[in-house]
C-alpha cells in the first residue's frame, strides 16, 4: 500500500486528465471554441428538447395509403402476369376494393393457366403462410393480401418514414434531433433548438412524390367535361382554381432522381433537378417521342406546372419552375433530394418547449447538483475527516469524468440525465463509504494503519463490485426497454456508475497512498 504502482498512477493520471480536458469546453461558447486550435477538444454536451426548447411531434403513417399502393400494385402485378407476348389470357373487371383483387376470365377455361401465372404473385412468407390468397370459381378470379402481409408492408413503410424524415430534418441542419419508431405505425421526432416549426411541420407532412405526366389535349378541362379513361383530373400547386387532364401514365418518376438545387432562372428561384442513369434514359425518351406537347409536372397530386417540350432533353437535367419564393425552392429542393414518402404523415400530437422553461429546467438541475454536492462533501468530512476531503475531490472527477465521456459521445443531456447525475453524485460515494467503515473495522480488532487500509481495499472490493453491478444491470435494462428520457437517465447512470467506481477504486486509493507515504501516521483518525 504504501508504494503504489507507477503504471497505476500513469493511468489515474491520464485518465483525470482526459476528464477535466473534455470538460472544459462545456464552460466557453461555441463562438470561442471554434477559434481555438483543432488539436484540442471542442465537443460540447448538447442539450435535450426539454433543455433548450424546440419542437416535439407525434407522426403516424397513413396506413389506408400503404394497404391502397399495396393494392395498386397487386393490379399492376395482375395486368403484366395475364399479358405476355402473344399469348394472352382474356379478362375484364380487373379492379380492387381496397380489401381484394378480382377479375372475370372472357373463357372460364383459362382459369388454369390464369392461376398458374399469378402463382408468381403469391410469396411465402417466413411465417410459412402465403402473403397473396388466390382463389377462383367458375372464371372468377380473386387476389387476398394476407394480415400478415399487410402488416409487413406497413412495418416496412415506417421504416422507410423513419429513413426520410431524418434526412429532411439533417437538411435543415437541427442539432441532434430524436427520431424513433413508436408502436406499428407511429414516429416520434423531437427537435431541439428548433425556431420555426411551422417550416418543419410543412417539410414532414408533405410527401414528396415527384412524377412527370403528358397533357391530355382530347379533353375537355371545364370542370363539368368528361375525364377519359386512363387520365385524370389534378388541380394546379399554385391554388388559382386551375385545373389540367393529365394521362395516368407515369413518363418518368421522382425516384430516378438523383440531384435537386435551389437556383436562379431569368431572376426568378426554381429548382434544378438531375436525373439518374435510368431516369435519363427515361426523361430523354419521354421528351424526344413528344416534342410540342406540354410535359406535366406533378408533385403530390399538385401540378406544378405544364411547359411546352420545345425540342428532346437528353443530359438528364431539367427545371421545375413554377412561381417559387426562395425559401420555397429550397423546401422543394429539401424534399427532392430526402426522397419521397411511402405514405403521408398525420400529426398526432405537437408540443412546443419554449427556451425559457428549458432555462428554468437547466436552473433547477445546477441547484439540485449543487445542493446534492455541497450535502453529500459535509457529510463526508463530517464522518471520515481527511478521508472524507479525499472521497471529495474523487467526487468531483467522477463529475469531470461523466461531463467528459458525455461530451466524447456527443450525447443529449435531457432533464432525466440530470437526475441520472445527481443520484450519481450520491451514489459516488458509495464505495467510499464502504471502504472507509471496512477500515474503521480493521482499526478496532488492533491492526496497524496500514494493514487496516489495505484489508479496508481488498475486502470492500468484492462488495463494491455487487453493488454496482446490480445496479448496472438495472440501467442496462432500462436502457434497452426504455425510449427517449428513459434511456438518457440510464446513459448518464451507466456512465456514473463506472466512473464512481474507478474514482473510488483507483484516484481515492492513490491519493490515500500518496498520504500514507508522506506522513506515515501510527494512528488513524476515521
Amino acid at each position: 500500500m504504501n508504494r503504489f504502482p507507477m503504471w497505476k498512477i500513469i493511468i489515474v493520471a491520464i485518465v483525470c486528465a482526459f476528464g477535466i480536458l473534455y470538460t472544459l469546453p462545456n464552460f466557453v461558447s461555441k463562438s470561442a471554441l471554434s477559434g481555438l486550435p483543432d488539436w484540442l477538444p471542442t465537443k460540447q454536451v448538447n442539450l435535450g428538447l426539454d433543455l433548450q426548447g424546440g419542437s416535439h411531434l407525434l407522426l403516424q403513417v397513413d396506413a389506408d395509403t400503404v394497404k391502397t399502393k399495396m393494392m395498386d400494385s397487386l393490379v399492376d402485378g395482375v395486368r403484366d402476369s395475364l399479358r405476355q407476348q402473344g399469348d394472352n389470357v382474356g379478362y375484364r373487371d380487373l379492379a380492387h376494393d381496397g380489401e381484394v383483387v378480382s377479375f372475370t376470365l372472357r373463357d372460364p377455361a383459362d382459369e388454369d393457366k390464369a392461376r398458374d401465372r399469378l402463382s408468381d404473385l403469391s410469396n411465402i412468407m417466413p411465417n410459412g403462410q402465403r402473403d397473396v390468397v388466390i382463389a377462383s370459381d367458375d372464371g372468377r378470379i380473386t387476389l387476398t393480401p394476407s394480415e400478415a402481409a399487410i402488416t409487413a408492408r406497413l412495418s416496412a413503410a415506417v421504416d422507410q418514414s423513419i429513413e426520410i424524415v431524418r434526412r429532411r430534418v439533417d437538411e435543415t441542419g437541427v442539432n441532434e434531433p430524436a427520431i424513433q419508431r413508436q408502436g406499428s405505425d407511429r414516429i416520434l421526432v423531437q427537435l431541439p433548438g428548433i425556431d420555426d416549426p411551422d417550416r418543419i411541420k410543412r417539410l414532414l407532412g408533405e410527401t414528396a412524390q415527384l412524377t412527370f405526366h403528358l397533357v391530355d389535349l382530347t379533353a375537355d378541362v371545364g370542370a363539368a367535361g368528361r375525364v377519359p379513361p386512363g387520365s385524370k383530373r389534378l388541380p394546379s400547386l399554385e391554388e388559382d382554381g386551375r385545373t389540367y387532364i393529365i394521362k395516368s401514365r407515369i413518363m418518368v418518376s421522382g425516384e430516378n432522381l438523383e440531384d435537386a438545387q435551389a437556383t436562379f432562372q431569368q431572376g426568378q428561384p426554381v429548382v434544378s433537378i438531375r436525373f439518374d442513369g435510368l431516369g435519363a434514359k427515361q426523361f430523354g425518351r419521354a421528351t424526344t417521342e413528344n416534342v410540342g406537347k406540354p410535359f406535366a409536372i406533378v408533385l403530390d397530386n399538385k401540378v406544378v406546372s405544364a411547359p411546352r417540350i420545345n425540342e428532346p432533353i437528353l443530359g438528364g437535367s431539367a427545371v421545375i419552375s413554377g412561381g417559387f419564393n426562395v425559401a420555397g425552392a429550397q423546401d422543394l429542393a429539401l424534399l427532392l433530394r430526402a426522397g419521397a414518402l411511402p405514405a403521408p404523415l398525420d400529426i398526432l400530437e405537437e408540443r412546443s418547449v419554449g427556451p425559457d422553461l428549458g432555462a428554468d429546467s437547466i436552473a433547477a438541475g445546477k441547484v439540485a447538483g449543487i445542493i446534492g454536492i455541497i450535502a453529500v462533501a459535509v457529510f463526508m468530512i463530517a464522518s471520515y475527516g481527511l478521508f472524507g476531503i479525499i472521497a471529495n475531490v474523487a467526487l468531483a472527477m467522477n463529475i469531470f469524468l461523466i461531463m467528459a465521456v458525455l461530451s466524447v459521445l456527443g450525447a443529449t443531456l435531457t432533464l432525466p440525465g440530470i437526475a441520472g447525475i445527481v443520484l450519481t453524485i450520491g451514489m459516488a460515494v458509495d464505495a467510499n463509504v464502504l471502504i472507509f467503515e471496512r477500515i474503521r473495522e480493521e482499526l478496532r480488532v488492533g491492526k496497524t494503519p496500514l494493514n487496516a487500509i489495505n484489508s479496508g481495499f481488498g475486502r470492500a472490493f468484492t462488495t463494491i463490485i455487487d453493488a454496482n453491478v446490480t445496479t448496472g444491470i438495472a440501467a442496462v435494462i432500462l436502457f434497452v426497454m426504455g425510449s427517449g428520457p428513459v434511456k438518457g437517465f440510464a446513459v448518464t447512470l451507466l456512465i456514473g456508475i463506472i466512473s464512481s467506481m474507478f474514482t473510488a477504486i483507483m484516484l481515492s486509493r492513490m491519493l490515500i497512498s500518496f498520504w500514507m507515504q508522506r506522513k506515515r501516521p501510527k494512528t488513524l483518525e476515521i
